[in-house]
């Protein structure tokens, strides 16, 4: 399935894709944006460098961006090149390719929930056809509709489709994404304005700029995929630091500047501080926006270091905020059991007399 309306891409197009074979020529590869259509990145075009070893510039199985040079639609060359591309010009590209990979994987999930027919496609000339076409007296729809309305995604009863389910795929594109992609810039970006729509329950507007009417049943299916896959998930922070102070304020004043980096908190990034042992301490945040939660942080670390500079003591960033995966906290789980475990083995002021 392509991503985009038009089947070919634009001369001066950038493009993702993976490349199928190496040849003496240059390197075959298949646009992933364009249902995997045959393209070609000549030798001349892989480096603007001379060329050593064309392995070291290109693998097959790997994706790459390049840029498209030719496009003959009649007989279907599309000729690439790789070394006119830009550093600035993949990310752009990855960007939009991610988006649509996105777009696609939500759509194709939707596409894969409405039942079908065994009758085959009508042709209709006056207009394209609606989302809910089909035998919708006969009993096997009634019954696939029935089954539907018992759907994980909360459709309470989806209308029956004819074709396969490339053939939905293909329309739920034609009526939705691509007219969305033509108002919004690309339909990824109108997902996410529907579902901040949805989360400051707010009228949806994005879907009623379609032309054609989605039946309420698919719309349902829709936005609760969109919202099960667009919705950030908070991850987990840390920073490590070392606070210590030997003036007589001592503890008071390790407690004061503590308190004034949690302080530091707000509403969509919480912090909290964790002694590991003496002078070991760890801050840390869920948060759905990474740069955020790390700005935060920062200056949690800020006022701490501030505050106990004040009071005569020191602050050693250890490890500087950045995200953390289940194997650093289970680390870190370990790491403080132990430090508890070591504390309590301490005598303390028991009395050896005997």
């Amino acid at each position: 399935m392509r991503y985009y309306e038009q089947k070919y891409p634009e001369v001066d197009e950038l493009v993702m894709v993976q490349v199928r074979q190496i040849a003496e020529m240059g390197a075959y590869v298949k646009l992933l944006e364009y249902d995997n259509t045959e393209g070609m990145i000549l030798l001349s075009e892989l480096s603007r460098r001379r060329i050593r070893s064309v392995q070291k510039l290109i693998r097959v199985g790997r994706n790459e961006v390049v840029v498209v040079l030719r496009v003959d639609k009649e007989k279907g060359y599309i000729d690439l090149s790789k070394r006119r591309v830009s550093p600035e010009d993949i990310t752009k590209c990855e960007e939009r390719y991610m988006k649509s990979k996105t777009v696609a994987s939500i759509l194709r999930h939707v596409a894969s929930k409405i039942p079908s027919t065994d009758v085959e496609p009508k042709t209709v000339e006056a207009a394209p056809a609606p989302i809910d076409v089909g035998d919708k007296d006969s009993k096997k729809a009634r019954r696939a509709a029935r089954q539907a309305a018992h759907d994980e995604d909360g459709a309470e009863e989806l209308p029956v489709s004819t074709g396969n389910e490339e053939d939905r795929l293909e329309m739920l594109y034609e009526q939705i994404a691509w007219p969305l992609g033509k108002t919004y810039g690309h339909p990824y970006d109108a997902f996410k304005l529907s579902l901040a729509s949805q989360s400051y329950r707010e009228p949806d507007t994005v879907f009623g700029t379609l032309q054609t009417t989605i039946s309420p049943a698919i719309k349902t299916l829709l936005t609760a995929t969109i919202a099960r896959r667009l919705t950030p998930q908070p991850i987990k922070l840390r920073a490590d630091i070392e606070v210590t102070c030997y003036t007589p304020a001592g503890i008071d004043a390790i407690k004061k500047a503590l308190k004034a980096g949690e302080k530091e908190s707000s509403e969509a990034v919480p912090i909290k501080v964790k002694l590991v042992a003496p002078p070991f301490y760890v801050l840390t945040t869920n948060a759905t926006d990474k740069y955020a939660a790390v700005d935060r942080l920062e200056r949690a670390i800020e006022s701490i270091q501030s505050t106990i500079e004040d009071q005569g003591g020191s602050l050693v960033v250890k490890m500087k905020p950045k995200a953390v995966s289940e194997t650093d906290e289970q680390d870190l789980a370990q790491l403080m059991a132990k430090a508890g475990q070591e504390n309590a083995e301490v005598s303390g002021d028991e009395d050896d007399e005997e």
